[in-house]
């Protein structure tokens, strides 16, 4: 079983700063793109930041600028570093990645729990 867990999550004000982390285990062959969505209340999940196995990089327009996504493959681990966060960035944060557990199995998507989110004065 692979399993995705993330961290980091809290209250900050606005204009503040969060990093949150994830953390893939379990039986892993491969992982290949990895990402992180948001869900805000009453809105859809949405895209935050994905990044390839080669660590190419794409983000939303709304946080291209403040937020930076990274990953350490040695590890099977993956950061977003938020900042200059505004009310508009509270939201539960889901990791994804889609990983090979066998050389000969198709990779799957998987998720994470979610860590809450919340900008606030």
């Amino acid at each position: 079983q692979v399993q995705l867990v993330e961290s980091g999550g809290g209250v900050v004000q606005p204009g503040g700063s969060l990093r949150l982390s994830c953390v893939a285990s379990g039986r892993i062959f491969s992982i290949n793109t990895m990402g992180w969505y948001r869900q805000a209340p009453g809105k859809e999940r949405e895209l935050v930041a994905s990044i390839t196995s080669t660590s190419e990089t794409n983000y939303a327009d709304s946080v291209k600028g403040r937020f930076t996504i990274s990953r350490d493959n040695g590890k099977n681990t993956m950061a977003l570093q938020m900042i200059s966060l505004t009310p508009g960035d509270t939201a539960v944060y889901y990791c994804n990645a889609r990983i090979k557990t066998r050389s000969y199995i198709a990779e799957m998507e998987y998720w994470g729990e979610g860590t809450r989110v919340t900008v606030s004065p």
